[in-house]
């Protein structure tokens, strides 16, 4: 829909939220505790609402809530162009808005103020280029899609954008927290470059990190056990933990969950690691097993590596080099 604006809103953190977005043909942003945003005239009033309710942020962090609350309010068009990110499968749903304003308090609380849509597909985000995938890195709630960025994902859906990006000012605190965000997405964009045998290498190291002994099977039929972690690394000590290691393939369905969870004794737990995510059918498997089971995305992964990089072997860090940066307080 060529001439149109092109804006991203963020599904909550991870975008746990945007299956929900998409079932409710909708998108939303938060900030509840100000209500009904109609209830302003204008950006002043909203600004003079967020410093009250949250006055411990810093100015930067106000001016950018009120902002962004006043550009989803007033700013955006039916038949603007909307994406949202779905970070867990690593794709970006695409929609046009088709409605105004709105504040439904009891839809996706506390995502009260809303803005119906149409979705029409999605796109995966290795299919972008890294400079379109880097522009997309923002963690901003709500931000205009640069033009370049807006063209790419239409040309691979199916169409394109014509319409200039304006910018958005960021202080030192948001500054930090792109940086941050942009740094987390390469990082995936790494990991999700290994193949299966080097995925399988990087969770047994992660598993090391955190104090575990490891077994890694060797290719071919393992009964779904890819790594089994113990304290003592023969899995006579508890806790026994036995790991599924899936890469880049469809989401995990409940079925697959079902088989794993099946063969496993009563006292062993269970770490499935799925870096294409899970359908909402197997998040009820593992939620309902017999057994503890552990679900892992590439998100859960990536922060998990994170935190325990320091500890990492020498084998995972040849699998994921990185570097630290300083930054001044």
């Amino acid at each position: 829909m060529k001439g149109k604006t092109m804006w991203m809103v963020r599904s909550a953190s991870g975008g746990r939220l945007a299956d929900a977005f998409v079932e409710a043909d909708l998108i939303a942003i938060g900030w509840a505790d100000i209500g009904d945003l109609n209830q302003y005239k204008n950006k002043s009033e909203i600004l003079s609402a967020v410093k009250k309710q949250w006055p411990d942020w810093s100015d930067g962090r106000h001016m950018s809530s009120a902002s962004q609350l006043e550009r989803f309010r007033s700013m955006l068009d039916r038949d603007d162009r909307v994406i949202t990110y779905d970070s867990g499968n690593r794709i970006y749903h695409v929609g046009t808005i088709t409605g105004d304003y709105q504040y439904k308090p009891d839809l996706l609380a506390p995502f009260v103020n809303t803005r119906s849509v149409e979705w029409s597909g999605s796109v995966e985000r290795d299919a972008l280029s890294v400079s379109a995938r880097n522009t997309l890195g923002s963690v901003l709630t709500l931000f205009q899609v640069s033009k370049k960025a807006a063209d790419e994902i239409l040309d691979v859906l199916e169409g394109g954008t014509r319409k200039k990006e304006t910018p958005v000012e960021e202080d030192e605190e948001t500054l930090l927290e792109r940086y941050k965000s942009e740094a987390f997405e390469i990082i995936k964009d790494r990991v999700t470059r290994l193949d299966w045998d080097q995925m399988q290498e990087l969770v047994a190291s992660l598993l090391r990190a955190m104090g575990y002994k490891t077994r890694v099977s060797k290719p071919g039929p393992d009964r779904g056990v890819d790594i089994m972690a113990s304290p003592d690394g023969f899995g006579f000590e508890s806790p026994r933990i036995i790991v599924e290691v899936k890469h880049r393939t469809q989401q995990t369905g409940s079925q697959q969950l079902r088989s794993f969870i099946g063969g496993r004794h009563k006292d062993d737990k269970g770490l499935y690691v799925s870096t294409s995510g899970f359908t909402k059918d197997a998040r009820y498997e593992a939620d309902r097993a017999n057994i503890p089971v552990m679900l892992m995305d590439i998100d859960d992964l990536v922060q998990a590596l994170m935190r325990h990089y320091d500890d990492l072997d020498m084998d995972g860090r040849t699998l994921l080099p990185l570097k630290k940066i300083y930054w001044p307080v």
